[in-house]
């Protein structure tokens, strides 16, 4: 435990993003204090204790390891001031807000905006001045959905002018959804007759407590709605859990994914009921930021993000080689939609090829077609695995467990500006993950509790 403090603390306030030895050094002792509290087989009430206690340790602390909170800020400010974040770039602001332009930004210089249309957020047009030199994404809409945008709004509006008073508060918007995680782990694995201590390899694992409480993603919420699915799903109480998919991918769109899967699980009437709430909810979320160009500009955001951004990938870090040796460029516009496509079809084939398809199975089910969707990727953060760390307790595998520390790895690229990838850690990180993965295929299963799942 004081080992694990020990980490955290360090890991919160005293590790800048690039000093990437310190932040391994730390990790490190952070798995392996995860390590030690499990197989010292400690209680479930300590370990409950210790993860809210390693939570709250990061309560007044910057995110350091992610600059995707100066976005979350940015949106929130906009929200805050009526203005939709769907709608306005952060690039086409800059003139009419009267912000420094630098060269690189055109569409800026081509504004038709007037200072009469932003009137709403002209009284923190400081903010947003200071906030624009740090965005990671200025040229693009934004991608993050109603739900977020909410919390987002409401954070900037309580704190306009703090950084610190809106992290805060968005960090005890992911404690509460963490909170709630808990108690639906407990619950699901109660339901499952399975030991109720398995809550502890996702509430004590160190990637989901850095990322998630300590980087503020919001996995954490889609985590909680996605669980509460499955909880309400298992009490057959369908409507109801289509209100809590659609408020899943009102945080992140990829829980939409696991819908072919409850197909035959269903059948086509509660299915049509299922989707039909879940589409609703989700509509309705939207309304607040209806505009004629809402479903283009967010179709633009998703295209940029399947055929331009990569990080972290492992089947198009393959691929890619073979395209620029083909063609002389990187062909991640064709390649990135494409393997979009093959994730699409594998789970149309996963759902209909699923042998006995039941409430039990869908964990497993959910888990490979998830890890299908992350191994396809273009770009695989490392907190865009939290979700498969929470499934997996629920099933026979743990290579979710080991793709979590070796994640970790990726973050070497943030060494330097150019944030330069290092492929030998990429494959390093990959090939622990397939070793791992095919173990335990052929291994068939870990304990007999576990294989009754």
């Amino acid at each position: 435990m004081l080992l694990a403090v020990a980490a955290y603390g360090g890991l919160a306030y005293y590790t800048p993003r690039h000093h990437f030895g310190q932040l391994l050094g730390l990790m490190m002792l952070a798995f392996g204090a995860y390590a030690g509290l499990w197989r010292a087989r400690i209680s479930l009430r300590v370990g409950l204790a210790v993860a809210l206690g390693v939570r709250l340790l990061w309560l007044p602390a910057l995110p350091a390891f992610s600059d995707d909170y100066y976005r979350f800020r940015w949106d929130g400010l906009l929200v805050a001031h009526g203005l939709s974040p769907f709608q306005y770039r952060p690039d086409e602001l800059l003139r009419p807000l009267s912000l420094p332009i630098s060269p690189s930004d055109t569409a800026a210089q081509q504004s038709e905006l007037s200072p009469t249309d932003l009137r709403p957020v002209l009284s923190v047009r400081e903010e947003l001045g200071e906030l624009y030199s740090k965005l990671n994404s200025p040229h693009y809409y934004s991608v993050y959905p109603p739900v977020c945008q909410a919390v987002f709004g409401v954070a900037a509006w309580l704190f306009p002018s703090s950084a610190l008073g809106f992290v805060v508060v968005l960090r005890l918007v992911v404690l509460a959804a963490e909170i709630a995680t808990a108690v639906l782990l407990l619950a699901l694995l109660r339901t499952l007759r399975l030991p109720t201590r398995l809550a502890l390899l996702y509430l004590l694992n160190p990637l989901v407590v850095v990322e998630l409480t300590g980087n503020l993603h919001f996995e954490a919420v889609v985590i909680t709605f996605l669980l509460l699915m499955f909880w309400l799903l298992g009490r057959n109480r369908v409507g109801l859990a289509g209100g809590a998919l659609g408020l899943a991918a009102a945080a992140k769109l990829l829980p939409l994914l696991v819908v072919p899967l409850l197909v035959r699980r269903l059948g086509w009437k509660q299915f049509v009921v299922f989707g039909s709430v879940a589409g609703g909810v989700l509509l309705l979320l939207f309304v607040p930021f209806l505009s004629a160009q809402l479903l283009s500009n967010i179709g633009r955001s998703l295209n940029l993000y399947f055929r331009n951004f990569e990080f972290n990938a492992s089947v198009y870090y393959l691929l890619r080689p073979i395209g620029e040796w083909l063609t002389g460029w990187n062909q991640i516009a064709r390649i990135g939609p494409a393997l979009a496509l093959t994730t699409a079809i594998g789970s149309l084939a996963l759902a209909g090829l699923e042998q006995t398809p039941s409430w039990r199975t869908l964990f497993t089910s959910a888990l490979g077609l998830l890890t299908l969707y992350f191994l396809l990727a273009t770009t695989v953060h490392p907190w865009y695995l939290t979700p498969l760390v929470a499934l997996s307790i629920f099933t026979r595998f743990r290579y979710p467990l080991v793709w979590s520390g070796l994640a970790v790895l990726s973050y070497a690229t943030y060494q330097t500006a150019a944030y330069t990838e290092n492929l030998w850690l990429v494959a390093l990180e990959y090939a622990g993950v397939g070793t791992m993965l095919l173990w335990e295929l052929r291994r068939g299963s870990l304990t007999p509790t576990v294989r009754a799942v």
